[in-house]
């Protein structure tokens, strides 16, 4: 195994793949190409994705973007309210359900 500096500050594993078989299960291998587009799963506790983002080769990933859906999902944990678009952590959320649709 090996370990760089800057990859040793990392408080949360990271994967290497190599043989291109994650990127394949995951959907964001560009078999063609030889490459796997720039993805960020978000996966709960009990292994369920709960959002995903895919860019396109020439777009990088927004890693405040990806921090806000995390924030927006633990919200809803926490306060069973949704995070509305363009949210932030310390706004109010809006209930869920169909007979809330375009209220807010």
């Amino acid at each position: 195994m090996q370990k760089s500096p800057s990859g040793q500050k990392i408080n949360y594993p990271l994967l290497s793949d190599r043989t291109q078989a994650v990127s394949k299960k995951y959907g964001v291998l560009n078999e063609k190409e030889g490459f796997a587009y720039r993805g960020a799963f978000i996966i709960d506790p009990d292994g369920n994705i709960q959002a995903y983002l895919v860019n396109p080769q020439v777009v990088g990933r927004n890693i405040n973007e990806i921090l806000r859906i995390i924030q927006g999902l633990q919200y809803n944990l926490k306060t069973g309210l949704a995070a509305p678009a363009n949210w932030k952590p310390g706004e109010k959320g809006i209930p869920i359900g169909w007979e809330y649709v375009g209220k807010y």
